[in-house]
């Protein structure tokens, strides 16, 4: 991750020292130069919005939504936002506990049971914290009874080249034991969010695009938000996925997996900023404030594996000063990083694979502090 940085850090340090440090509209001559760098304004691109006290400090697009037509992005562009659409699954299973429907330490399986026999208590709250024990894409082999095929009788490759309706891919969760036992360290699990919508659904008694619409995105007025849970939808506005491949030549990169809590969800520039002030002020709830304190507390005392310090706290990671969460799938690139203290935030959504998010988000607050547009303490991330 960090090497990846190094092309476009290198650049923002040796530029630093010719700029004056008290106009804003220098903030864009900065993201300018990186977005240059990296995006083709005939290719895919990048939505950036910088925030700060609710408001857009930096808002603009770079590159196509559709190379095909030559539709440019701009902030009303619908993104998939891969692993980003975590904190909104978290964020529906609170509510669900603030309704008192459920505790979010009961046992999955009181309200899910035809889930694999765990032989051991798996709560709600390891799962939406990263702790349950559950599986993952690159654990699914090992833990099938018998490989996935595709319809040639080879071997399955989820993604966009074979395709299981939603049924068949919750079927199949259903059925996978765990992956190791449960409470003891934080492993991500794409799994464990896709079972939450199910405890959604089961709870509410609504599909979880539904109850999502209704508790959470309309009373926001996020209205060009979504989860996508038909693949056969037409989505207006959409931000095509595309990848630049081996042989360098653009292609369209867009999954056949619709299955959502993990991912799944399409959002907007300015829907993100909607989202990002009732982070501030919360106003969904029966207790606003006492909901998001929660949604903001980690879920259990499991520091990730690398870097020992980023806690999971209801599908977004933090040290205590950032909150943030990436999100990576095919033909999506996305970001969006929180500093509540200085009431600062940056978002950005990619339409490629191909294009690094991390360049332009991860870089932001240093470049806001050497700006003079952000006076908070240590911008560094990493």
């Amino acid at each position: 991750m960090k090497v990846r940085l190094c092309v476009f850090l290198s650049l923002l340090t040796a530029s630093f020292a010719t700029y004056p440090n008290t106009n804003p509209d220098l903030l864009e001559k900065k993201i300018d130069e990186i977005a240059s760098g990296m995006i083709d304004s005939n290719g895919p691109g990048c939505s950036v919005g910088v925030i700060q006290n609710e408001k857009y400090l930096f808002k603009k697009s770079y590159g196509l939504a559709n190379v095909e037509h030559s539709v440019e992005l701009n902030s009303t562009t619908k993104f998939r936002m891969a692993s980003v659409s975590k904190q909104f699954t978290a964020f529906a299973v609170l509510l669900l506990a603030d309704d008192g429907k459920i505790n979010l330490n009961d046992d999955i399986r009181k309200y899910l049971p035809d889930l694999h026999d765990y032989k051991e208590t798996v709560t709600i709250n390891s799962m939406l914290g990263h702790f349950s024990g559950m599986g993952d894409y690159d654990t699914l082999k090992e833990l099938l009874p018998k490989p996935l095929l595709s319809a040639a009788g080879g071997p399955f490759h989820i993604g966009d080249e074979d395709y299981l309706s939603n049924n068949e891919y919750y079927t199949m969760l259903k059925s996978l034991p765990l992956y190791t036992p449960p409470s003891q360290q934080q492993r991500y699990s794409n799994f464990a969010y896709n079972l939450l919508t199910l405890l959604v659904e089961k709870v509410s008694g609504m599909s979880f695009r539904q109850f999502t619409q209704q508790r959470i995105f309309e009373p926001l007025g996020m209205h060009d938000t979504f989860f996508a849970d038909n693949k056969r939808e037409v989505i207006l506005n959409r931000a095509y996925g595309y990848r630049t491949n081996e042989e360098n030549v653009l292609e369209v990169f867009m999954t056949n997996i619709y299955v959502v809590g993990d991912g799944g969800l399409f959002t907007t520039l300015d829907d993100m900023l909607l989202w990002d002030i009732n982070f501030s002020k919360p106003k969904l709830g029966k207790d606003p404030k006492r909901l998001m304190a929660f949604m903001n507390t980690p879920n259990g005392d499991f520091p990730d594996a690398d870097e020992k310090k980023w806690y999971y706290a209801n599908g977004q990671y933090t040290d205590g000063r950032y909150f943030f969460h990436n999100g990576g799938w095919l033909g999506t690139d996305t970001s969006y990083i929180r500093r509540p203290d200085t009431h600062t935030s940056v978002i950005a959504m990619c339409n490629s694979s191909s294009l690094d998010v991390n360049a332009i988000t991860y870089p932001m607050f240093q470049i806001l502090s050497d700006l003079k547009l952000w006076e908070g303490e240590d911008p560094s991330i990493y």
